[in-house]
């Protein structure tokens, strides 16, 4: 039998997750008569608008729908090759479906440690038909460029006749970093993809902005892949409550992880990365191995019905890092409790 989960640091706890729980929070967002397909329409004109975008699509996946993107944006460039950060994500979880499906190449830019920089993009000698820029850079600790060289980079990709592409999967926890309107943001882009799920809380999804022959297009590539189902409303439906009342608390999420960070870091015995979080996703190096974290996890859990994040990456020999994602149920822990679970990770 699995232990009870009874306070859970994991962003997508079953806490979180529960059917039943989940229904009785959607069901007062469907009145009675609603059509079927009224949600998913309502919440693509709902996100066109809060991305400034003239229209757009919902896919059942964030994966079909940057594939879709970045095959649009091949066949009207003519280029096969994109440019993409070595651990985009599109690289690292994705099967490379871009090449298996679309025959598109991924051209790395940048130090797989660091953020893509301008000097990086110039020292790219072939033409691509799009420019990719992961908001945050996952991978790396949730990293964001800063403003100005966001545009930058942006600009680089227009004056070569490339588009601009943007892995928003977390679009929304970057935005309090800018202290800019979405619309703002994903103005310096052609394409936008955004999760209805992982900041949102949501159950699956993904919704597609751009121009309108674009989004279009992309219509025609969502039914060629099988993306195109009907009755997707409970997963429409989610992501409209987490745009009511998810999204207004992204700015207490970041304020929450940098208080953590700042607990953690001081405490001495792991550390963040970065040291001063830039959105509520961000890295926590432990001075144990990788493979005695998930153990100790679970002798916390079955110990104190505290649910712990179990799937750390090696960092150095003996030493490894666990992501941590503030949200809801992060805020029940004040930033001493966090730096003291961890010293229990070993």
């Amino acid at each position: 039998m699995a232990p009870e989960i009874r306070r859970s640091l994991v962003q997508h706890s079953r806490l979180r997750r529960d059917p039943h729980a989940t229904l009785r929070r959607l069901l007062d967002r469907v009145p009675p008569g609603t059509r079927p397909d009224e949600p998913v329409k309502d919440l693509e004109t709902r996100v066109a608008a809060l991305l400034g975008k003239p229209a757009a699509l919902f896919f059942p996946s964030g994966t079909m729908a940057q594939q879709v993107a970045l095959r649009i944006h091949a066949d009207r460039t003519g280029h096969r090759t994109f440019a993409a950060h070595p651990t985009a994500h599109v690289a690292l979880w994705e099967q490379q479906g871009y090449n298996a499906v679309h025959h598109l190449v991924h051209r790395p830019v940048g130090d797989p440690n660091g953020l893509i920089t301008t000097d990086d993009l110039d020292g790219i000698k072939e033409p691509v038909s799009t420019l990719l820029l992961e908001l945050p850079q996952r991978e790396i600790g949730g990293l964001l460029p800063e403003w100005d060289d966001l545009v930058a980079q942006t600009k680089w990709a227009a004056e070569r006749g490339a588009a601009t592409h943007v892995d928003g999967a977390r679009l929304w926890e970057a935005q309090p970093y800018y202290d800019r309107p979405h619309a703002e943001i994903a103005a310096l882009f052609d394409t936008v993809y955004v999760s209805l799920y992982k900041g949102l809380e949501g159950l699956r999804g993904a919704i597609l902005a751009g121009d309108q022959d674009t989004i279009d297009h992309a219509g025609v590539w969502r039914t060629r892949l099988g993306g195109n189902l009907p009755d997707l409303w409970p997963l429409a439906v989610a992501a409209d409550l987490g745009l009511s009342e998810t999204l207004p608390r992204m700015p207490e999420f970041l304020a929450h992880a940098r208080a953590i960070a700042a607990a953690v870091n001081a405490d001495g015995y792991a550390r963040t990365v970065p040291d001063v979080p830039q959105t509520p996703l961000f890295h926590i190096h432990l001075p144990v191995p990788r493979e005695a974290v998930k153990p100790a996890a679970g002798r916390l859990l079955a110990e104190t019905g505290i649910e712990l994040p179990r799937f750390p990456k090696s960092v150095a020999p003996g030493t490894c890092a666990v992501e941590l994602t503030i949200g809801h149920l992060a805020l029940e822990f004040t930033p001493e409790e966090v730096a003291e679970l961890l010293r229990r990770l070993r």
